[in-house]
């Protein structure tokens, strides 16, 4: 890569760590450190909200995913304004109003202390396999870069960001949230002119060529539990997932706790409402323009180079059959992509859908024997803006892209273990092990457990790369926890629920998540999060029931 690019990279790291610390200096107070004394400004919480799931995984991740499957990914988001809407007139003014670090302080004065546990205790392993699959991201980057092993890379991104969320706090978090956001968006759309200018078809046949083969297709009405992205799993599913993500997430929960007032708090989340959709789709459509785009330019049979040289390696002679009618298949589809874009007919279109289809028969079976040959998975969603961007961008450019995934990927990840470490500190170290103490000493135990927790997620990062589209992982990860914790706190609001039924609940709902997951896997994770809150919030009630009919008959 050009030194020029270099420079960009390492001006803007340099930066934004430099600008953190120098917000954080003088914090020496708990309330300070993890929640900024609740002084920040609401369209500062609100660009964090939003960077925050920005995150490096988005950037990589659902590019590619748009690349691959198009636009129907942005149903996932359909319950998002939903969600805040009802948060923003429910939990939101109640948490913010009880002056909590934790969502789950809340749990244990509705309920009791071992709930309280149980559900912080789930969150803090969910978010920290989150975490990991953040990290993935762009380690991934630098091994499509140098040809290291995910595990340096990993190292490479996740020592100084562990080490720079020690030092500083929530505030250093947000403010560098706040330059992430413009970075992002920044680099988004200059890659969508670069894209623009680059392809040889206007931009109206650019999206006639991806609809003709279903990248375009953005709405599925069809209602089924094994399809993860239609319009029901996303107003459904989606909405259950949002609602527990920024309502019962600590690391949305204590991001919109540092807003000055209620007010500002749900103006934070609406932001989200508001932009969320939009830009997620803008995100697809340059994974789909870049699909487009390799309709035209020679692309690699596989997008991870490292699997390439692995496969080129142990077997040469077949790799050069398959490699040679890959490219044959896509010279073909070269053609009839430009016989589409020139004459708009039926015949065209199907001559254009057989060459696709003939394209990824012989892509698969690359993608297949590179599994077989290296005993990895092979999916290679998240190397394909990589490779375009590495090789197609030009001068600066690279370097910006690259530049906006590592800040997004540290300002995220700072994010999450700046969260982890308040739930470990506040719902654990300060209420089983150490009640009293002084905020000096609760600090020194936050930097220790972020140390920790560090550790943990890039250990889970150097397995989640292997996982497939890193935007799924990270979800699926969530989707497993998100939906009982989200009953748990469903059940706080009805009046005759008792400690007895939530903490029964939350266990059927996290064993019911687990029998689906391994018995029935066609099942798609979103709708893990609606049996998850359906059945605490059953269970519970049942439970409460009981006891209820068992203290009026004492």
């Amino acid at each position: 890569m050009h030194w020029l690019n270099w420079v960009i990279i390492v001006t803007y790291l340099v930066y934004v760590v430099w600008d953190g610390l120098r917000r954080a200096k003088g914090t020496t107070e708990l309330e300070g450190y993890f929640l900024a004394n609740r002084n920040l400004p609401w369209w500062a919480v609100g660009l964090s909200v939003m960077a925050t799931q920005l995150s490096a995984v988005t950037m990589i991740g659902t590019t590619g995913q748009g690349a691959t499957d198009g636009m129907r990914f942005v149903q996932f988001y359909f319950g998002l304004p939903v969600a805040m809407v009802i948060l923003g007139v429910t939990l939101v003014p109640f948490l913010h109003r009880a002056k909590v670090y934790t969502a789950y302080e809340f749990l244990e004065k509705r309920f009791d202390a071992k709930t309280r546990s149980l559900t912080s205790f789930l969150f803090l392993i969910s978010r920290g396999m989150s975490c990991g699959a953040i990290i993935s991201a762009p380690a991934i980057v630098f091994s499509a870069i140098f040809g290291w092993p995910i595990s340096w890379s990993v190292a490479l991104i996740g020592v100084p960001t562990v080490i720079y969320t020690m030092l500083g706090g929530v505030q250093a978090v947000t403010w560098a949230d706040v330059k992430q956001m413009f970075l992002i968006v920044g680099a988004l759309g200059a890659i969508v002119i670069v894209l623009l200018l680059r392809l040889p078809v206007p931009a109206d046949d650019a999206l006639t060529l991806a609809g003709a083969v279903g990248r375009m297709k953005t709405f599925d009405f069809t209602f089924t539990l094994n399809e993860t992205y239609t319009f029901w799993s996303g107003i459904i599913g989606g909405t259950f997932l949002m609602l527990s993500y920024f309502g019962t997430d600590q690391s949305q929960v204590q991001r919109y706790l540092t807003a000055k007032s209620v007010d500002e708090a749900r103006s934070s989340l609406l932001m989200s409402a508001y932009w969320k959709i939009p830009l997620q789709a803008l995100i697809l459509l340059i994974g789909i323009l870049v699909f487009v785009f390799y309709l035209f330019q020679p692309q690699p049979a596989l997008f991870n180079p490292a699997h390439a040289r692995v496969v080129q390696e142990r077997e040469p002679v077949l790799w050069a059959d398959v490699n040679q009618r890959f490219q044959t298949a896509t010279g073909i589809r070269a053609g009839a992509a430009k016989e589409l874009a020139a004459n708009r007919t039926p015949l065209t279109t199907e001559a254009f859908r057989a060459a696709d289809a003939q394209v990824n028969k012989v892509r698969t079976e690359a993608l297949e024997m590179a599994a077989r040959v290296t005993g990895e998975s092979s999916r290679d969603v998240n190397y394909i803006i990589p490779h375009f961007v590495l090789n197609e961008l030009p001068l600066g450019l690279a370097g910006i892209f690259i530049a906006a995934v590592m800040a997004a990927a540290m300002s995220s990840i700072a994010a999450e273990l700046n969260s982890l470490s308040t739930a470990t500190v506040i719902d654990f170290y300060r209420r089983w092990v150490r009640p009293e103490a002084t905020d000096a000493h609760f600090l020194g135990v936050s930097k220790a457990a972020t140390g920790v927790w560090g550790i943990f997620a890039c250990v889970v990062a150097t397995y989640a790369a292997s996982l497939g589209s890193l935007i799924e992982v990270v979800n699926r990860f969530g989707s497993f926890f998100y939906g009982s914790i989200l009953g748990v706190f469903l059940l706080a609001m009805i009046p005759g629920a008792r400690a007895i039924g939530a903490f029964g609940g939350l266990i059927a709902g996290m064993t019911a998540v687990g029998v689906v997951s391994f018995t029935a896997p066609a099942v798609s994770f979103l709708w893990h999060n609606v049996i998850g809150a359906v059945t605490v919030v059953l269970v519970g009630v049942v439970l409460s029931g009981g006891r209820l009919r068992q203290v009026q008959g004492s």
